[in-house]
């Protein structure tokens, strides 16, 4: 039986056990995905551990993505954005490291018939979530506005993203009116009824991913269905970073319709 699993501090608000369980279930694979939550000092021994005792792969929460990204040889893109979000032990050297968060931002935009390709995106947030969506809309080519609270925080990751600007909340309005794509990667909206982005701002023609995805409609998702947008709730990016996690593990095709609904079952 394979070993898959999460690790983190805490762990046990995760959603991620039952989508993989229905997806091994749906394919008829004996596998188990677990959760483990170490100290937070010892991240290196738990992935070690993990290798070591055949565990076949892990995603990676906070507060380890950063740590973790020293400890397995990262592609490409996971040592751009600067974290691992999934490991997979399944190679001969060292396990891999990926960031399977930019690809489940896309993919959850293409879901919902939305062009990435020279598109114009807005991003709200230059943390963690903010950095892996703006490498993935560059990499797709998209150029990619960003803003953030701290102005200085946005221009310095502007100038790691190709064909991206940094910019302080205040240019919100103008950046958005302009835009095709907004993605908010900030925690606004989870815990209160508001919006990082003013509602007059929003129109027809743009698209609106909300990484929050508790609540599903947030108020800047409802702020876009008033006027029109195409929105895509939070889920739909936790879906699929879940999803890409299963292929670079299996090398299978996900039961995606499956994986939803064991997933939005909880929500």
């Amino acid at each position: 039986m394979d070993v898959y699993g999460l690790l983190g501090n805490p762990v046990g608000h995760s959603l991620s056990p039952p989508m993989h369980e229905a997806a091994y279930d749906e394919l008829g694979l004996e596998a188990r995905y677990v959760t483990f939550e170490p100290d937070e000092d010892d991240i290196d021994d738990a992935v070690h551990g993990a290798d070591a005792l055949g565990v076949a792969g892990l995603n990676v929460t906070i507060p380890f993505k950063q740590d973790a990204l020293e400890i397995v040889a990262p592609e490409d893109l996971a040592t751009r954005i600067g974290a691992v979000n999934t490991i997979d032990f399944s190679g001969s050297g060292p396990p891999t490291g990926y960031n399977t968060d930019a690809v489940g931002a896309l993919r959850a935009l293409r879901d919902h018939d939305v062009d990435i390709e020279d598109a114009r995106a807005v991003v709200v947030g230059a943390g963690g979530a903010g950095r892996a969506v703006a490498f993935g809309l560059a990499d797709a080519g998209a150029t990619v506005a960003i803003a953030n609270r701290t102005e200085q925080t946005a221009h310095e990751l502007a100038d790691e993203v190709p064909r991206a600007t940094g910019h302080g909340l205040a240019a919100l309005e103008e950046l958005v009116g302009d835009a095709d794509i907004l993605i908010n990667a900030t925690s606004v909206g989870m815990e209160e009824d508001a919006t990082p982005v003013p509602a007059d701002a929003l129109h027809e023609e743009l698209a609106v991913l909300d990484a929050v995805y508790r609540p599903l409609e947030t108020r800047l998702l409802a702020d876009a269905a008033e006027v029109g947008a195409t929105t895509v709730d939070g889920a739909w990016m936790l879906l699929y970073q879940g999803v890409e996690a299963f292929e670079i593990w299996t090398g299978r095709d996900a039961p995606v319709a499956v994986m939803n609904e064991a997933l939005r079952s909880r929500l």
